[in-house]
């Protein structure tokens, strides 16, 4: 499972000309689930997610979460975040989940992180999404299952 989170002072989804999730400051959060990916390594990275901190304080020292800074979360699917470029120009997608497995684990994330964050914003699974970001800082993380779990 791979998070890419991106710290935006405001980001949004469009699916067929409507914006169906926005957020102001917080976390927009690219999730892409594998074929081994577990509920167990879904909480772990919701965990860590949720206790990032990389928002500044009052001395400008990053240091503070996003329930510190009443940030919110917009969670967007991407399955292409398992992308295998090793081999050729196209890029092989073996490694991605099922598109039935992968979808309830999507829901399983959001249902954990709404649990935190009443308010969480979303994409639509599996729709030709447009996302729109400003991102701050830059500041993004990546968060790898592989590596945490």
């Amino acid at each position: 499972m791979r998070f890419i989170i991106q710290r935006v002072t405001k980001a949004s989804v469009t699916v067929e000309k409507e914006v169906i999730g926005r957020i102001d400051r917080g976390f927009l959060v690219l999730i892409g689930v594998g074929q081994e990916d577990t509920k167990a390594m879904a909480d772990k990275l919701v965990k860590k997610m949720i206790g990032l901190r990389i928002f500044s304080d009052e001395n400008d020292k990053i240091n503070l979460s996003l329930k510190d800074v009443g940030g919110n979360l917009l969670l967007v699917s991407q399955f292409t975040l398992y992308a295998d470029c090793k081999k050729g120009n196209r890029p092989s997608f073996i490694r991605a989940g099922a598109p039935d497995e992968a979808e309830q684990m999507y829901e399983y994330i959001i249902e954990k992180c709404r649990e935190e964050f009443p308010e969480v914003q979303t994409g639509s699974f599996g729709a030709d999404m447009k996302v729109e970001l400003l991102n701050d800082g830059p500041f993004t993380i990546i968060l790898d299952s592989e590596e945490i779990c």
